[in-house]
Parts: C-alpha cells; sequence; structure tokens
C-alpha cells in the first residue's frame, strides 16, 4: 500500500507539471517558432536555462520565490496559502525542471508544419490565433505528444528541485525518486530496489510511447 501511494503521489505530481507546462510550451513555441518574435534568440536560451544549471538551484529559485518571504509566496501567504513544501511545490519543481524537453520537441513539431498551409488559411482570412489551433496545432500533434511524454518521464524522475522547495515528507510530497534516496540511507535495500523497478519500469513504458509516436511521424512525413 505504501508503495502504492507513493507511485499514486509521484503520478499526480507529473501529470500536474505536465499540464502546466503543455500550453506554455505551445505559446513559446509559437512565438520562437512561428512568429519569429524580436528577441526570439533570448527567449530560446530561457527555454533551455532550467537544463543547464543544476536542479538544486532551479529549486532554491523556487523556494525564494514561494517562500513567506517571495514575491509570489508572500502575497499568497495573506490569502492564507502556502505552497512550500506541498505536492503542488514539487510539481511545480517538476514542472521548471522539464519544460525544456517538452518545448523543444514541440519546437521541433511545430517547424515541421508545411508553412504554405499557413499562409494558405491567412490568405483566405483566418485569423493567427485560428490558423494555430485549425491547421499547426492538429499537423504537429503526434510531436507535442511525444513532447508531452517526454515532459511526463523527466517529470516522474524530478529529485534535485523537488527536494529543496518541496521537502522529503512521506504521504504528502515524498515521490519515487525521494523515496529511492530514503530507503538507500535507511539502508532497506529490498524496498529501494522495489521502487527502483518500478520508477524504470514506469520510465520505460513512457520512453517507448514516446519512441512510437516519433516512429509513426516518421512513417507519416516519409509518405
Amino acid at each position: 500500500m505504501e508503495l502504492l501511494g507513493i507511485l499514486g503521489l509521484t503520478v499526480q505530481i507529473a501529470v500536474v507539471g505536465t499540464a502546466i507546462n503543455l500550453p506554455i510550451a505551445l505559446g513559446v513555441s509559437w512565438l520562437i517558432v512561428k512568429r519569429r518574435v524580436p528577441g526570439r534568440l533570448v527567449f530560446d536560451a530561457l527555454v533551455s536555462l532550467p537544463l543547464a544549471v543544476p536542479p538544486v538551484v532551479v529549486g532554491y529559485a523556487l523556494l525564494l520565490l514561494l517562500g513567506n518571504e517571495g514575491a509570489v509566496g508572500g502575497l499568497l501567504d495573506d490569502l492564507g496559502i502556502e505552497l512550500v513544501f506541498t505536492w503542488f511545490a514539487a510539481a511545480l519543481a517538476a514542472a521548471v525542471v522539464s519544460f525544456p524537453l517538452m518545448a523543444r520537441a514541440v519546437m521541433v513539431a511545430m517547424g515541421g508544419v508545411d508553412e504554405r498551409l499557413e499562409m494558405a488559411a491567412r490568405s483566405l482570412g483566418a485569423s493567427a490565433v485560428r490558423v494555430f489551433f485549425t491547421i499547426t496545432v492538429p499537423l504537429a500533434y503526434r510531436g507535442i505528444l511525444a513532447g508531452v511524454l517526454l515532459g511526463f518521464v523527466r517529470a516522474i524522475s524530478e529529485f534535485g528541485a523537488t527536494i529543496v522547495v518541496a521537502g522529503n515528507i512521506p504521504g504528502k510530497t515524498q515521490t519515487l525518486p525521494l523515496a529511492i534516496y530514503s530507503e538507500v540511507l535507511l539502508g532497506d535495500d529490498a524496498m529501494a530496489m522495489r521502487l527502483i523497478a518500478v520508477s524504470v519500469g514506469l520510465a520505460v513504458a513512457t520512453l517507448l510511447v514516446h519512441n512510437w509516436l516519433l516512429d509513426r511521424a516518421a512513417r507519416t512525413d516519409g509518405g
């Protein structure tokens, strides 16, 4: 039962983190790839930043932001809401760390959409937003789904940022990676191996679906 609880919380945090990332990844990818907004090189660098710094730095930044003295945490504290050391803080940490992987995949998918089709829709009077939802996203959906799965599998393995901003609280913020860490410290090798097996199984299943989607997309593009 304890194992199921840890697994359920891990999936919950990863799903919420992925759901937070998806609209942001779609919007940022659209701005960088399709709209080519000024300063897109800076946006592009910021997208990859969580990959370039240690996860513990991300966690500490979130702790400063969401803590009672932080810009966001202070406002929420006035409303009686505390995010630090909650499962939602863990979801935010997972979202930030996994965002670059999802966004990069979405960018590649959108970049593969034939711009002539989008231009044809615009010439017929469709707005940029309508073209995005009726042309760009439907044609890029396999790549977008692959990005979602890639972000999800990174979210379920998040450790460094999570332990800083959410702690390692059993039944509240303890995910699979944190539980493995705890069992190793306690010397319970049997439980650690069970948790590792579940973690690897979940990751492999997600990656298999991810690779299957990419293979289908490649076959479709190849005719």
